[in-house]
């Protein structure tokens, strides 16, 4: 396909080519996915940086992360790194629930960015000259033209337009698979400070002779990551009703003199500023305008009478700062919306909970309590992060409804997600919150009720929520408690739990030698030092004992017989295993040998443990 703008590119990497073109096609008729084309983009483009210099690729193959790698970081400019988070955030915005805030004019913009990208990486990779690189040009528009019957026949050729893309995107699929397979069986080598040294050199004299400003691309970043969390951004140095640029900011010391903070977040209800965010050139740690950012809330306290929450970033890392309620800064993937500031807020006049006691009620056993009692003395000692390890029988999910019944009581949280890795899990879990919390609203979360904002706990399977978390400002929720977290939350689905700004609860029955060690870490906790512990051996030992010992038995069933093919299963049984697994459409296992043996190699055992314990029941409920 060829494309106004990225033909220069095409010799050196006809990927990144044929990307651009698709971009430029879908920016009039669909610019939301061309949007997404352009994530896809920058994806690819920072693939190729880390195969020609040779990196070792993240561990966890996100865009988030490759741009976070240490040794990429220390090898590209500033300025290049905010442009590739720029497409990124833009392609999220678009892909996760914000189309009806996307326009052309978004595409054209994120065009001008992957088209500049180009020139980057044409001068820095492929021996390209600036000469040789071509000026941007807004894309031809595809003619729709209006006739008698317009509007059917908009459509119409509007779908042909699209079907032709699916197309010709279907027979480039294949080679891109390729390509990123190729790239990730190659060598990859430690490069040493002086070499990393010298390759950020050269690349930034690249970005130099490119006339980047890190000034701006940060800036845009900045207002790409407000609009994604729904606030109203202007053009620049332009005010809307709720966020003002450039803002004249009077007393910032007790001696008088002024000064401009870089964005106030504004509660138009309230007739006040409700956040401030100092912004500092990427090349510097965001920490530098942590000093900058506090003077300016000192002076807005001082003339509205209320301390704003206080934001500092480089663009790249955003850091959040609510030191009225006394917790230290930390990083945060984006900003909150104006509602999740207005609880954050509201959370200043919290209880402490060492007065609020759980509810007999709900939970009845002294390790119960026991447990509560170890997450509060953790709250209150201001950490967010903690896991819990329970044996199988022993209440995990009591101890999380009479947890959450306490934090909500104290005014600690607003909104909580309990996540789970299977549909029967989650049936369960809602029935025990149904049951002890009964006057709070709760919810399945799937992608047709993702963004309610009326209810109070949200229940999910992690693949149903990987598909809709970033349709959520990362202040949504207040508290996400992960059920079952053992080794495959860290590998699979670290992104969902860390993207949310929330207090993080682990639930597990896996015993304590037996936790992946990252896991730990996800948690708050040090290697084999959980939160609270309660083994099976301690439940058998009580006395009178809480578990019995239990005897194995073999069984098995008709997928272990026959295996599963995702063609072969009813909508119905589609729908659920859709619901139990990513990619369920892949699902394609012949007999019972094939998943034992992808199952003792190691494959995805996730998704073999589901559905051999939890699958698709046949008509004998096998």
């Amino acid at each position: 396909m060829k494309s106004t703008n990225f033909e220069f590119i095409r010799d050196a990497n006809p990927e990144l080519a044929n990307l651009g073109a698709f971009a430029e096609n879908y920016c009039f008729s669909d610019p939301v996915s061309a949007l997404v084309k352009l994530r896809t983009f920058a994806e690819s483009m920072v693939s190729a940086v880390f195969a020609h210099h040779g990196f070792a690729r993240p561990q966890q193959a996100m865009l988030f992360d490759f741009l976070d790698d240490a040794s990429f970081r220390q090898a590209t400019p500033p300025v290049v790194i905010d442009k590739f988070h720029l497409l990124r955030v833009r392609g999220n915005r678009a892909a996760h629930g914000a189309s009806d805030r996307v326009s052309t004019n978004d595409a054209l913009d994120a065009l001008k960015e992957a088209h500049s990208l180009s020139q980057w990486y044409f001068l820095s990779f492929a021996g390209g000259t600036k000469a040789a690189c071509v000026h941007f040009q807004n894309p031809p528009q595809v003619p729709l033209q209006e006739t008698d019957d317009s509007k059917g026949k908009l459509k119409r050729e509007k779908r042909a337009v699209l079907e032709k893309l699916a197309a010709q995107e279907a027979q480039m699929a294949p080679i891109l698979a390729d390509l990123e397979a190729a790239r990730n069986r190659a060598q990859s080598a430690e490069k040493t400070a002086s070499e990393l040294k010298s390759i950020l050199n050269q690349a930034q004299q690249t970005a130099n002779i490119l006339e980047f400003s890190e000034e701006e691309t940060r800036l845009h970043l900045i207002d790409e990551q407000l609009l994604a969390a729904g606030w109203a951004v202007g053009p620049r140095k332009s005010d809307t009703e709720t966020v003002r640029q450039e803002f004249l900011i009077r007393s910032l010391s007790l001696e008088g003199g002024t000064g401009y903070a870089d964005y106030v977040l504004w509660d138009s209800e309230a007739n006040r500023p409700i956040a401030v965010i100092e912004a500092k050139r990427t090349a510097h740690e965001p920490s530098k305008g942590k000093t900058q950012a506090a003077l300016y809330a000192d002076a807005i306290e001082r003339e509205y009478g209320f301390r704003p929450v206080v934001f500092y970033t480089n663009g790249f890392e955003i850091y959040l700062w609510d030191d009225v309620q006394k917790t230290p800064p930390r990083l945060i993937h984006g900003f909150h919306s104006l509602e999740s500031l207005r609880t954050l807020v509201a959370q200043r006049s919290r209880q402490p909970l060492s007065d609020i006691a759980p509810k007999s009620s709900i939970i009845d056993r002294l390790y119960q309590f026991e447990a509560i009692a170890k997450v509060r003395e953790r709250l209150e000692n201001r950490h967010r992060r903690m896991l819990l390890v329970m044996a199988t029988g022993t209440g995990k999910t009591r101890v999380a409804a009479a947890l959450c019944e306490v934090l909500i009581r104290a005014g600690w949280v607003k909104r909580v997600l309990f996540l789970c890795d299977r549909r029967e899990l989650r049936k369960q879990a809602h029935n025990v919150f149904k049951e002890h919390l009964p006057d709070e609203p709760r919810v399945y979360l799937s992608e047709s009720t993702a963004q309610d904002p009326h209810q109070r706990i949200y229940l999910a399977t992690y693949p149903a929520m990987m598909k809709c978390f970033q349709r959520f400002d990362v202040g949504f929720f207040d508290l996400v408690i992960a059920d079952e977290s053992h080794r495959s939350i860290y590998n699979r689905y670290r992104p969902l739990l860390e993207y949310f700004d929330a207090i993080r609860v682990g639930l597990t029955a896996t015993p304590v030698k037996y936790i992946y060690r990252n896991t730990y870490k996800l948690f708050g906790c040090e290697v084999d030092d959980p939160t609270f512990s309660y083994a099976y051996e301690d439940a058998i030992l009580h006395n009178p004992p809480y578990l019995s010992r239990f005897d194995v038995a073999k069984v098995t069933t008709k997928f272990l017989r026959q295996g599963i093919h995702y063609k072969e299963l009813s909508r119905e049984e589609r729908e659920q295993l859709e619901e139990q697994v990513e990619n369920a459409e892949d699902v394609d296992i012949d007999r019972a040998e094939l998943a034992a043996a992808a199952y003792n190699k190691g494959a995805d055992r996730l998704l073999l443990r589901n559905l051999m314990e939890n699958g698709i029941r046949d008509a004998d409920g096998q």
